[in-house]
């Protein structure tokens, strides 16, 4: 088998959806900086992610929403109609230079990797994960939807069953609408309860598709392991996919300003490596995620662990350097940032109690997921 290959593009390095919106940090360019600067990215395991072509994005998205994102870009003033309609112009989904050519590149790289794990391997392709996004309108911060895409494109290649877990602190409401009862699909959703979109909720199925765990604030890493060795494990292994996606959101780290979990970023990356192996085929995308520090190392330490990298305890000097340039401007948190920030990728273990509001959603999650297999 191939090494991981990561997606990526230097469109990401300044495009900002606006001076005070969440999405005005650098991402996906301080995960190739860093992987660089460790030596965890060769040229060979690097691809430029295309920009998608409106055609493709017809897939799933309307001839029209994708019509009226491409003239916004141009013109950089929504109609009514695009505010009304689509969503385009509001607060949350704001027009900004690269609307249209930012998130197709993003969608262009999780496309790509449909295709190129046609025989196996795993592709890393951070700049997707915009699980929101509608056929017709933007939602929550992403105008188009690259994991429904991504899984479009996996099925046109071959594969059959895929199993999707999210592990974002917020509830993938789109994917959950774009693959609502398919018999072949597994979703696994672990997020807050009552963080927006507020779906999700433990008793929904999503046609039977779907095992949505919403956790309570303060979600630890001892819950969450626990999470991972009785739920998503488990009922990954049984549903033998083709293929698994994982949409790794680096929001629910404590230091997160949008969600209100407790984890550190060991939880994520034991959750990658445990995902390792189960089916030939693996993508990787990211999702949400709005401190710059936090999400950069944990999803560097992803790409370290897709690898099988060693992560050190300490930084070499080039990669201190690019965590030490990040600024978060605008947040309590960029104005005294602590020398963890920039000296290491792994957070302190946040260990806690196994609260029973995990434990009991497990139980009942695992048994209705045995009803479902019966009932296929």
């Amino acid at each position: 088998m191939t090494a991981p290959r990561l997606i990526g593009a230097e469109i990401f390095r300044h495009s900002s959806y606006g001076r005070w919106h969440p999405l005005r940090v650098p991402r996906v360019s301080t995960v190739m900086d860093l992987s660089r600067a460790m030596g965890w990215l060769p040229p060979e395991q690097f691809i430029t992610a295309p920009r998608a072509k409106p055609k493709a994005l017809l897939a799933w998205h309307t001839a029209e929403y994708i019509a009226a994102l491409q003239r916004v870009e141009k013109t950089q003033e929504p109609t009514p109609q695009d505010t009304q309609r689509h969503d385009i112009g509001t607060v949350t989904n704001p027009v900004y230079p690269e609307i249209f050519r930012r998130p197709a590149t993003a969608a262009g790289g999780s496309l790509l990797a449909g295709e190129l794990l046609r025989d196996g391997g795993i592709i890393y392709n951070p700049p997707g994960g915009t699980h929101h996004g509608m056929p017709d309108r933007a939602n929550g911060f992403c105008y188009l939807n690259d994991p429904v895409l991504a899984m479009l494109s996996l099925r046109r290649n071959g594969v059959q069953r895929i199993a999707y877990v999210d592990i974002d602190a917020h509830h993938c409401d789109g994917v959950a609408a774009g693959f609502h009862g398919d018999p072949q699909c597994l979703m696994i959703s672990v997020h807050e309860e009552r963080l927006w979109p507020r779906t999700g909720l433990l008793e929904d199925t999503a046609g039977g598709a779907g095992l949505n765990m919403p956790v309570p604030r303060g979600l630890n890493d001892t819950e969450m392991a626990y999470i991972r060795d009785r739920l998503i494990i488990p009922q990954v292994e049984a549903f033998r996919p083709d293929a698994v996606v994982l949409l790794c959101g680096a929001d629910g780290v404590e230091e997160d300003p949008l969600a209100h979990l407790s984890l550190s970023n060991n939880a994520h990356w034991a959750i990658t490596k445990a995902l390792i192996g189960i089916a030939p085929r693996m993508l990787v995308l990211g999702g949400g995620g709005y401190n710059p520090w936090s999400v950069g190392r944990l999803w560097t330490g992803v790409w370290a662990t897709l690898n099988g990298h060693d992560i050190p305890d300490h930084l070499p000097n080039e990669a201190e350097a690019v965590l030490r340039a990040l600024r978060f401007d605008g947040n309590r948190r960029g104005k005294n940032p602590p020398q963890h920030w920039f000296t290491t990728l792994r957070d302190e273990p946040r260990p806690g109690p196994l609260r029973s509001e995990i434990t009991d959603r497990v139980v009942e999650l695992s048994r209705r997921a045995a009803s479902l297999r019966l009932n296929v």
